[in-house]
């Protein structure tokens, strides 16, 4: 991947008509040749950026007593007592937060309530992740690194979309993001870099710019399976 190329993108990007709002700065990756039939031809794995991408994700830590005060940094911490019975109100949380931790000892009680709703929005607590925690875990640590990560995942299209960044970080910072979420995604993908049909880049509001041309005409063109 020629980082020159993608530094040109990266400014064309840029000069993208303003908003009233810190626009991100997404990256649109089109793939090829992958059977998504086939599990192990899926992506679905976690980047932690060197750069932090501005908007953090809001975490919501599912614990116990003797963490409650610990996971006091995190957006919210609710105790085993008070988890919602209603499937309305399961389903209102799930949607209020990005993360969710869980405490270890507690994690089949956790699983039972909220496996229906976390499960199929891929929110359940993930271990590879370091979201299952004790009493010993780091949690401002871990929360510095949650802040830093997104999740490449194929969710059964050939498509993989991310935010790296806004707007107004450097241009240095979001080519290091972007090489980041690369280098990990080739390594994911059977073919590596064979496996990649395109990449684009753009603002949220903004038009998508293919990496290593000029045309302010390029669109995206999702190729879906």
């Amino acid at each position: 991947m020629n980082k020159d190329k993608i530094l040109e993108t990266i400014k064309t990007v840029k000069n993208s008509k303003k908003r009233k709002f810190t626009q991100t700065f997404d990256v649109i990756i089109n793939l090829k040749d992958l059977n998504l039939k086939k599990q192990e031809e899926n992506v679905d794995s976690f980047v932690v950026l060197p750069h932090p991408k501005g908007k953090n994700p809001t975490i919501c830590a599912l614990i116990n007593k003797n963490l409650a005060d610990k996971t006091k940094i995190f957006d919210n911490a609710l105790l085993l007592e008070k988890f919602p019975q209603e499937e309305k109100e399961k389903k209102k949380l799930a949607d209020s937060y990005d993360i969710f931790l869980a405490q270890a000892d507690i994690m089949p009680k956790i699983a039972s309530a909220f496996g229906k709703v976390l499960g199929p929005k891929g929110k359940m607590p993930n271990p590879k992740l370091g979201c299952v925690i004790s009493l010993a875990t780091d949690l401002e640590a871990l929360k510095k690194k949650l802040q830093n990560t997104v999740r490449l995942k194929t969710n059964k299209e050939l498509t993989i979309k991310v935010a790296i960044g806004n707007e107004s970080m450097s241009d240095n910072d979001l080519l290091d993001n972007f090489m980041a979420v690369h280098n990990n995604l080739i390594h994911a993908l059977p073919k590596a870099e064979q496996n990649i049909n395109n990449i684009y880049l753009k603002l949220t509001m903004g038009k998508p710019f293919k990496i290593g041309e000029k045309d302010e005409s390029s669109r995206v063109r999702e190729e879906k399976e």
